[in-house]
């Protein structure tokens, strides 16, 4: 069994419960500090969570203010 990247299993999951609906549009994702703590993982491991789901467009970022569900329309769409 090939072994997932933490930063891999950690973006699948975030992207996981937004198609499940626990997490909504507009939804504030925790801190790097609080999701890196969660995770038991470097604050850098959960900065390339971040930029990934943000390439993925799953979440839009504001600095000062976090990361942010995006619409799931915009990236759940059937290419």
């Amino acid at each position: 069994m090939p072994i997932t990247a933490d930063y891999t299993r950690i973006a699948d999951e975030i992207t996981a419960e937004v198609r499940a609906g626990k997490l909504k549009p507009g939804d504030k994702l925790p801190s790097i500090t609080q999701l890196a703590a969660k995770h038991n993982v470097s604050p850098s491991t959960v900065k390339q969570v971040y930029v990934r789901l943000e390439v993925l467009r799953v979440i839009w970022r504001h600095q000062g203010k976090g990361a942010f569900v995006n619409d799931p329309e915009l990236w759940m769409r059937e290419p």
